[in-house]
């Protein structure tokens, strides 16, 4: 081994301070015992890490370095401890999901609170991410289940289409396309659009359609969320696309048009991601089935 992680928190505890005695005393190491330990350090890398001053310790390049890593590293060992101890405290196992916004918003809400109120003790991590790191995670093992919509092309893994959706384009009841009845996302461009945050996975898919055919999208404002996206519209600050199972649930509270889309892309399958399916644990297979009852969309 290069180091311990005890060289690793010395190492960092003299970047701070700038001074190998407070990093000894912050380790309770004596300053013979640290300066041994960073010499040793350096001859192990075959580099020098420090530069000793009159005026305290320097970092040289490599040790920049090594100071960033050293800080992920720690980062990672103290998420681990969290998460042992999570065990200690009743936690009896965890789940870590990826999925596409229509999911963390819309319905995994519902789906979390009918399984967690049976698996108290399970511990869930719900992540939104694009479908292309949904796909990647299930399949590096960082993600135990994915949810996508869309077309997934994903070798090697487990594909359940469970429901279908489809996106509408939503906008104020005065608005000039509100009685369209049925419209192509390019005849929609003429006007400002609401969209989501950059990291959204339905705002990055209308990007890529937009770039497919050689058009701009005017982004009159950028939203966390699909409620906050209604309430511009329903205001006529411009026109949004969102999943109808979205709309219609915004409709209750929000005044809107609902014009369907004449591209085919505009119905999605939903789809969960998972490496074997029959190699997750129990209350994570019934995780799966749980999604799966989710409604489904027309």
């Amino acid at each position: 081994m290069l180091f311990d992680l005890t060289d690793l928190r010395l190492f960092i505890h003299i970047a701070e301070h700038k001074s190998m005695t407070r990093a000894a005393e912050r380790m309770h190491l004596s300053l013979g015992a640290a300066s041994a330990r960073m010499k040793e350090l350096e001859s192990r890398f075959g580099m020098r890490l420090l530069y000793r001053e009159n005026k305290g310790v320097q970092l040289s390049p490599a040790g920049e370095t090594l100071l960033r890593n050293a800080q992920q590293i720690m980062q990672q060992v103290e998420r681990l401890k969290s998460e042992m101890q999570e065990y200690n405290n009743g936690i009896k196992g965890h789940i870590r999901i990826f999925a596409n916004t229509t999911a963390v918003t819309e319905f995994m809400p519902e789906v979390l609170g009918r399984f967690l109120a049976r698996y108290p003790q399970v511990n869930v991590a719900l992540e939104e991410r694009l479908n292309q790191e949904i796909v990647r995670g299930v399949q590096e093992g960082t993600a135990d289940i994915g949810i996508a919509a869309g077309t997934i092309q994903a070798q090697g893994l487990h594909i359940i289409n469970f429901s279908t959706d489809r996106l509408v384009l939503a906008t104020a009841v005065e608005h000039p396309l509100a009685k369209a009845g049925k419209i192509s996302f390019a005849e929609t461009l003429d006007f400002p659009h609401i969209g989501l945050h950059e990291g959204s996975t339905l705002q990055h898919f209308l990007n890529r359609m937009v770039a497919e055919i050689g058009q701009r999208l005017q982004l009159r404002i950028q939203v966390r969320g699909f409620e906050a996206m209604c309430r511009m519209v329903e205001a006529d600050v411009g026109i949004g696309i969102l999943p109808y199972s979205a709309a219609l649930r915004l409709s209750a509270t929000t005044r809107l048009a609902l014009v369907e889309l004449s591209e085919p892309w505009a119905v999605r399958e939903r789809s969960v991601l998972v490496q074997d399916l029959e190699g997750l644990p129990q209350y994570a297979r019934e995780l799966v089935e749980e999604i799966c009852r989710s409604p489904a969309v027309a």
